[in-house]
């Protein structure tokens, strides 16, 4: 996990004051180190696609290889793949053995993650026994967490711990009905402070409506449109937490960078650090407008590289 430092602060100063010559300080560190000119030179890591193993909600299924191939036509070179263990995520499920299996021929381009519903277990530690399975198997992450419980709940703690031991990261979904949380995101704040040594990747529509400070309870569940009318809690999360990150994926972190620019650049610039790279892909002819990312906003290569890859690469250690 990375430790937060006082240079966070001074890039914030230095943001704040028009100050560019850290881009072109990162820019020379990519090239020299290489050979990098341009943002998509740079490799691409999609930090959140699936696969499906049956037609759900009038989409046909979605196999490993044709993940595979629809990578391959948009210049991305590996990607975290997310079961769906929990019955509430998806119309069909995508258990995690089923997940691990399936990647399996791809070990240079599919990184698969594994989930547990310590709701079908006889116990806590059971659950966190079944993690330490897929974990055996190959399973470099946990996620995605997408359950009608609190992100704050006694059942989860067990599954915390064994991550901590594992080193994974947790990727989960948070709005009205999956993980909810109160406006400000007091539940999370809470358990980002009691598991200091797992870290959390956020998406979803609960996470990113709090990139304005005015939230009301129905945002939580929707995609807010309009400029900010101030920063919200978001903001001092990252800046607060170095165990937090955030997943740009779906139509809600799309939104959020993209509803006003200006802040949409800012928070880019300060925090490219905890911001992964993802698509939520999950069934073939999925509409992406990610991509577009790297022409509408305007970073340094060592910023873009943190972002397209460097950022999940470190996660999945």
């Amino acid at each position: 996990m990375r430790t937060a430092t006082d240079d966070r602060e001074a890039d914030e100063d230095d943001t704040a004051a028009g100050n560019d010559d850290d881009d072109d300080a990162d820019d020379a560190e990519v090239d020299d180190d290489d050979e990098v000119e341009s943002v998509d030179e740079l490799p691409l890591f999609d930090a959140h696609t699936h696969i499906i193993p049956t037609e759900a909600r009038g989409k046909d299924p979605l196999s490993a290889g044709q993940l595979v191939g629809w990578m391959d036509a948009n210049g991305i070179d590996r990607a975290v793949v997310l079961p769906f263990d929990f019955p509430e995520s998806y119309p069909v499920r995508a258990p995690s053995s089923w997940v691990l299996d399936e990647v399996e021929p791809y070990p240079d381009r599919l990184v698969p993650f594994c989930s547990v519903d310590p709701r079908e277990f006889d116990g806590v530690d059971a659950a966190a026994d079944r993690l330490e399975e897929y974990v055996g198997r190959g399973a470099r992450g946990f996620g995605e967490l997408k359950v009608e419980m609190r992100i704050d709940d006694d059942r989860l703690e067990a599954l915390y711990e064994r991550c901590a031991t594992y080193e994974l990261p947790v990727l989960f979904h948070t709005d009205q009905q999956s993980l909810p949380d109160e406006v400000g995101l007091p539940r999370l704040e809470g358990v980002l402070a009691s598991y200091p040594e797992v870290d959390f990747v956020a998406h979803a529509h609960g996470w990113w409506s709090h990139m304005d400070g005015a939230v009301e309870p129905v945002d939580l569940g929707s995609i807010p449109e309009g400029p900010l009318e101030s920063r919200g809690r978001i903001w001092e999360l990252l800046a607060e937490y170095d165990n937090i990150y955030g997943d740009i994926s779906t139509l809600a972190g799309w939104n959020a960078l993209t509803r006003d620019h200006a802040h949409g650049q800012a928070l880019l610039e300060l925090h490219h650090d905890q911001i992964v790279f993802g698509t939520d892909y999950l069934y073939p002819g999925q509409g992406v407008p990610h991509f577009d990312l790297f022409e509408q906003f305007d970073l340094g290569l060592d910023a873009w590289a943190d972002l397209r890859y460097r950022n999940i690469e470190n996660l999945i250690r």
